[in-house]
């Protein structure tokens, strides 16, 4: 059951944060109010789901390695919005554009 669980977050964290709120109080353990999670589930799924799952694991605290799988969850969550323009990525530049018939573009 657990490997299901783990695929379950791989695949989307979101369904996996409702399945933790639905079937374990986790979440309201990990976390004093409802509004800190709700947050995370909209901005910071992966880094709300590494946190209650890391609180949860060892002495009800996030301590030490703990806080290397949030952060990792953290930069796993924000790297997708901070990926260059698909231009910028492709190393193509404005200058070096081409224009319908060859020529540079204006």
């Amino acid at each position: 059951m657990p490997c299901l669980a783990v695929i379950l977050a791989l695949l989307s964290p979101r369904l996996a944060l409702i399945a933790m709120w639905l079937f374990s109080n986790v979440l309201s353990r990990a976390f004093d109010s409802l509004l800190l999670p709700l947050i995370g589930f909209f901005v910071l799924p992966w880094t709300t789901l590494a946190y209650g799952v890391m609180w949860d694991v060892g002495t009800h605290a996030v301590t030490g390695f703990e806080w290397f799988v949030v952060v990792v969850a953290f930069l796993g969550t924000s790297a997708p919005s901070a990926a260059p323009p698909a231009a910028a990525a492709s190393g193509r530049s404005r200058a070096t554009r081409r224009g319908p018939r060859g020529g540079r573009a204006r």
